[in-house]
C-alpha cells in the first residue's frame, strides 16, 4: 500500500511573499501566530526542538524523506505553482529533482488556482492570476516538468508517470491540453502520463475531458467536511458573528467550524468508491486556526492511536472496495492547517510512528 503524502512547499522565502505579506513571510509565521479558540485547544502547533526550518536548504528534505521511508511514507505529491511560465515555491521540488542522493519517491500536482487574500483578509484582492493560454504556453510547461517526469524516483502508474491537477474543471480546453501533453510525453519517450483529478468539484464521469484521467483522487477530509456540515444553520451563525465583529462585539464560539475527530474519520470509512477510477484518501487532523483565527474550521479530538486505528481500517478499505494500492493523504507538512506528520512538540514522532505501525499490522509495509 503506497502512502503518498502531499507536500507544501511554502516554508522558505521568495520575493512575491515579502512583497504581498511582508519582508520575510512563510508559512511559519502563520503558524508561530496562531492561538486557541476555546479551552483545551491545541494551538499554537510547535514543531519538535522549533524546527522551523527552511525548504530551500537540501538538508531538510533529506531529513524529511528518512522520516518518512522509515515510517513506511512511500512518497510525496509536491504542489506545483505554474502561472503561464510564472513560477512560485519551486525551489524545493528543483533541489530534490537536482539532488538524487535524497531517496523519496514523489509526484506533482498542479494546485491550479488564482491565488488571492480570502485567507488572510477575507478579501477578493487577487495577487496572481490562473490562466491558461494556448499550445505554446502548454508546451513550455510540459518542458519544465519533462526532467521530474524521467526522474527515477518519479511515481509511475501503469508505466505512466502522475500528474495530479488540482482543479481541472477551471482549465479552459482542458481537453485540448491533456492531449497535447500525452502526445508530448510519447514522443518523449514515455508512454503518456497519468493524469488524476484531485478536487471533487471535478466530475470525471460527466465532464468531456474526463476519459482522459486514469484516476480521481478522493481528497480527504474535505470531502467528509462537505457531508458533514449542516449549511444553513451554521452559515446563519457564522453570518451574525461577522456582523456582531464588525460592529465591535465580542466573536462567539460559532465563529468557528468544530467537528469531531472520530466522526470525520468514520465518515471517510463508511464513504464508497464513487466510481472505478476513485483513489481513497486519508488525513492526519485538520485545524486551519493559524489561517483564519477566529474562522477556523477545527477538528477536536486528534490523538496518534486513534489515527492509528482509522488509518489501519482505511488501508483495508482500500484494498478491499477500491481495489487500489494507493492512499493520498493529508497531509505531510500542511502546519498552518493542522495536517502533519511531522514531530511536533506534544506528540513527537507518535504520528509518525502510527503511520508505520497501521501498515505492518495490515502486511502492507513497504521497506
Amino acid at each position: 500500500m503506497k502512502i503518498i503524502t502531499f507536500y507544501l512547499p511554502q516554508f522558505h522565502t521568495f520575493p512575491e511573499n515579502d512583497e504581498w505579506w511582508g519582508k520575510g513571510f512563510t508559512e511559519w509565521k502563520n503558524v508561530k501566530g496562531a492561538f486557541p479558540q476555546y479551552k483545551g485547544h491545541y494551538q499554537p502547533r510547535i514543531p519538535l526542538n522549533d524546527n522551523y526550518y527552511d525548504l530551500t536548504d537540501t538538508n531538510v528534505l533529506k531529513w524529511q524523506a528518512k522520516l518518512a521511508r522509515e515510517n513506511g511514507v512511500y512518497g510525496f505529491c509536491f504542489y506545483h505553482y505554474w502561472f503561464d511560465g510564472k513560477l512560485l515555491m519551486e525551489k524545493p521540488m528543483e533541489n530534490l529533482l537536482n539532488d538524487p542522493t535524497i531517496e523519496i519517491n514523489y509526484c506533482i500536482c498542479w494546485a491550479n488556482e488564482t491565488w488571492t487574500k480570502a485567507w488572510a483578509q477575507h478579501s477578493k484582492e487577487i495577487l496572481i492570476q490562473q490562466t491558461y493560454s494556448n499550445e505554446k504556453e502548454w508546451d513550455r510547461h510540459f518542458n519544465y516538468l519533462l526532467p521530474f517526469f524521467k526522474d527515477k524516483r518519479y511515481i509511475r502508474m501503469n508505466s505512466k508517470p502522475i500528474m495530479v491537477i488540482y482543479r481541472p474543471e477551471q482549465i479552459e480546453n482542458l481537453e485540448n491540453m491533456l492531449t497535447y501533453w500525452n502526445n508530448k510525453a510519447k514522443a518523449e519517450g514515455l508512454e503518456g502520463l497519468c493524469f488524476i483529478s484531485q478536487q471533487s468539484e471535478y466530475n470525471i464521469e460527466t465532464d468531456s475531458a474526463g476519459y482522459l484521467f486514469d484516476y480521481g483522487i478522493e481528497y480527504q477530509p474535505d470531502r467528509a467536511m462537505k457531508s458533514l456540515q449542516v449549511q444553513l444553520p451554521m452559515l446563519i451563525k457564522r453570518g451574525l458573528n461577522r456582523a456582531f465583529i464588525k460592529f465591535g462585539f465580542k466573536r462567539t464560539k460559532y465563529s468557528t467550524y468544530t467537528f469531531n475527530y472520530d466522526k470525520v474519520w468514520k465518515t471517510v470509512l463508511h464513504t464508497l468508491p464513487q466510481n472505478e477510477k476513485s483513489i481513497p484518501g486519508a488525513f492526519v487532523d485538520w485545524d486551519n486556526t493559524p489561517r483564519y483565527k477566529e474562522y477556523a474550521r477545527i477538528f477536536d479530538g486528534y490523538t496518534p492511536e486513534k489515527f492509528e486505528k482509522y488509518l489501519e481500517q482505511q488501508i483495508i478499505h482500500a484494498r478491499n472496495e477500491y481495489k487500489k494500492d494507493m492512499i493520498f493523504m493529508f497531509a505531510w507538512n500542511e502546519w498552518g492547517e493542522g495536517g502533519y506528520l511531522e514531530p511536533d512538540e506534544k506528540y513527537g514522532e507518535k504520528t509518525l510512528k502510527a503511520i508505520k505501525t497501521a501498515l505492518i499490522n495490515t502486511n502492507e509495509f513497504p521497506y
